[in-house]
């Protein structure tokens, strides 16, 4: 279960115990989605908060299963936010730096305008089933229900559609409830838009991931889509939209990646 593969035990002074789980990995290191909700379920405790609203990952290093420490400071409690920073330590070696922004997402505040729209997926059994493999896709899958877009899963057969983007259906297993940290999972799920895009490249690493959390999600499924649309410098960047299951957004995300040398 996701909850529990999450798990962290409050150790004192700031200070988390946790352990990075097997089959959450990408080649054997562990999805920065997965790393990142790990981080923010101790920072949410220190915090005293109970919703992620923004928060910002660095990817210093690989992570691959075992005992790691979550180390979180609050840098301000305010009246309805408190921030805080995060960082994430295994075998002596920090894997990842984050910063976060935390609040009480259960009822929505302020005027609301929405000029976008859920993207139009065909039903869950109508879309194409991600399944685990040993490589790509990898391991991670197992543990999430994902279904692509018919038109955007060519890169799991060897054709791909030549566009920079990737739309689908996700929730967790077993149907356990999806919450805010949830989200966060979502927002690193998918395949890489570069992989449908005909690009040479095997291994696309994340060096920053930013998730805005704007609502908590219903219970069902959620809609997702990512676009890319600059691929220069060594590096390209994702977009992503995660919708729930009654079109409420609920979360975005950017992502920069870098994309490897041939």
């Amino acid at each position: 279960m996701f909850a529990s593969d999450t798990a962290v035990t409050a150790l004192g002074e700031g200070r988390y115990a946790t352990e990075i789980k097997a089959g959450w990995d990408v080649a054997g290191n562990a999805n920065g989605g997965y790393l990142l909700s790990v981080v923010a379920r101790a920072m949410l405790d220190a915090a005293g908060r109970p919703d992620p609203v923004t928060i910002t990952a660095h990817y210093l290093a690989p992570g691959r299963p075992g005992s790691a420490i979550v180390a979180a400071e609050i840098v301000k409690r305010g009246r309805t936010f408190t921030t805080a920073t995060g960082s994430l330590t295994a075998d002596d070696k920090r894997l990842m730096q984050v910063l976060g922004t935390f609040g009480d997402l259960s009822t929505p505040i302020g005027p609301e305008r929405v000029e976008a729209s859920p993207p139009d997926l065909p039903p869950p059994d109508a879309c194409s089933r991600v399944e685990p493999t040993e490589t790509f896709p990898p391991p991670f899958m197992g543990r999430v229900d994902l279904r692509l877009h018919p038109d955007d899963s060519g890169a799991l057969n060897g054709s791909p559609s030549g566009e920079l983007r990737v739309r689908g259906w996700f929730r967790l297993l077993h149907h356990e409830p999806i919450d805010t940290i949830g989200l966060l999972l979502a927002v690193d799920a998918f395949p890489p838009t570069a992989f449908n895009a005909r690009l040479p490249v095997g291994w696309i690493p994340t060096v920053e991931l930013t998730a805005h959390v704007r609502s908590r999600p219903a219970p069902g499924w959620l809609r997702c889509a990512f676009t890319t649309r600059f691929v220069t410098g060594g590096f390209l960047e994702e977009d992503g939209e995660i919708w729930d299951d009654t079109g409420r957004l609920v979360a975005q995300s950017r992502q920069l990646a870098l994309i490897p040398r041939a």
